[in-house]
């Protein structure tokens, strides 16, 4: 998903994170973190979410995401595309605002290859994207939204399984990188909206410019999933079946 840090409806992974080092260090000042937190914005257009959706596109996007700027050649070679193609999907892209051209900069990105000074690199432009609730989505929106979180689902899974593999115990000392927590909660429809706010809060506290970032620093992927259980969930069930059996 290119949402920065999330959508309101099924955001990203896990609850706290376990197993923090003793020796990591603070959290950033509110005061940098602040200043990278950007407004909520709504992706209600359809047409937006079309060229959103694009399959390709979304691969630029999370190629921009976890490994920074990159040319429209870059993009070419790892996706397996032409120029042509790398070229017009970054322009659909920076249109409805998702990535932006980088000038009078020093780009981050693979510098290799020749002709650099000319090259026109791009960059993935953060912020936090939402879609609107289901309740008012309509079915055109609807089957957009759930199309962009398959594919979305299935990138995730598929950058997980890449990274355990990449780092064997021993080989790296990123290998314990890799906090999971899995739980459950009963809360109120208001307490869960508040919960997600809190993760989006604690997301923009550790965000900061590059330049106050430690050198050691890696892109860290996180994802937030919560959601009700189903209807039938037998702790759910519980009260139903007291109002079905309690005689008055």
């Amino acid at each position: 998903m290119v949402q920065e840090p999330g959508t309101p409806e099924a955001a990203e992974d896990t609850g706290p994170a376990s197993g923090r080092p003793s020796d990591a260090v603070p959290p950033p000042s509110p005061t940098a973190a602040g200043a990278l937190a950007a407004a909520p914005e709504e992706l209600s257009d359809i047409r937006l979410l079309k060229a959103l959706a694009q399959p390709r596109r979304q691969q630029m996007l999370q190629h921009l995401t976890v490994r920074g700027p990159a040319t429209s050649a870059t993009l070419a070679r790892a996706l397996g595309l032409n120029t042509g193609a790398t070229s017009y999907h970054l322009r659909e892209l920076a249109r409805h605002g998702f990535v932006e051209e980088m000038r009078d900069e020093e780009p981050a990105g693979d510098r290799s290859g020749p002709g650099h000074g000319r090259e026109r690199w791009w960059r993935a432009v953060p912020g936090d994207r939402r879609f609107p609730p289901r309740s008012r989505r309509t079915p055109g929106t609807r089957r957009v939204i759930d199309e962009l979180n398959r594919h979305s689902y299935a990138a995730d899974l598929d950058l997980f399984e890449q990274a355990r593999r990449e780092y064997e115990p021993g080989g790296d000392e990123w290998a314990d990188a890799f906090p999971f927590s899995r739980g459950t909660i009963r809360l109120s429809l208001p307490e869960l909206r508040d919960f997600f706010e809190e993760y989006i809060a604690l997301l923009n506290r550790y965000k900061r410019p590059d330049s106050d970032t430690p050198a050691d620093a890696r892109t860290v992927l996180t994802r937030f999933l919560a959601f009700p259980a189903p209807r039938d969930h037998p702790r759910d069930d519980a009260r139903d079946n007291r109002k079905e059996t309690d005689a008055p």
